[in-house]
């Protein structure tokens, strides 16, 4: 890792490197920031101005990046204690939510299945990027669910056995 050239708090740095993660997945850096440090943030909620003040974006960035979790489902809006507006938080099973619907990798898998008749034949060489979409998309969307069911028994077990 390259050193930063300015010192950042943990939480921050934090942040700073979720939003280098998730811009090389293609996503805008204030969202990688804003997950980020949703993720490891005390309170676990903020409001809009503790994040713009808190990563140095603008209201217009955190509004933006805000609308895009709360859209994918992985953050929500939440009433301030004593304050008037609301502030967002991170629910810890977001991303297994998220994981288990299973209508988004039906729409991939159908959107290939598309493209797969409109290609005409599916065994065609040209079709192959079609046909591999497709063929994950279908994995994906009947291994998840057992996937997800494993993942919370085992949570399940490994909060008894801690508790």
């Amino acid at each position: 890792m390259i050193e930063p050239l300015i010192e950042l708090p943990p939480r921050r740095r934090y942040a700073e490197d979720a939003a280098v993660v998730l811009a090389g997945m293609g996503l805008p850096p204030a969202y990688g920031k804003l997950l980020g440090w949703l993720l490891v943030c005390d309170p676990p909620w903020q409001t809009s101005a503790q994040l713009g003040n808190g990563l140095g974006l603008s209201k217009g960035s955190v509004s933006t990046g805000m609308r895009m979790l709360e859209s994918s489902g992985l953050a929500r809006r939440v009433p301030v204690p004593g304050h008037r507006g609301h502030a967002y938080e991170i629910q810890p099973d977001a991303i297994i939510r998220i994981a288990a619907e299973p209508t988004k990798f039906r729409a991939f898998r159908k959107l290939m299945e598309r493209g797969l008749d409109l290609v005409g034949d599916p065994d065609a060489p040209g079709a192959e990027r079609l046909r591999v979409m497709r063929d994950f998309y279908a994995f994906i969307e009947r291994e998840l669910p057992a996937l997800v069911t494993r993942f919370q028994a085992e949570r399940l077990r490994k909060g008894e056995a801690d508790g």
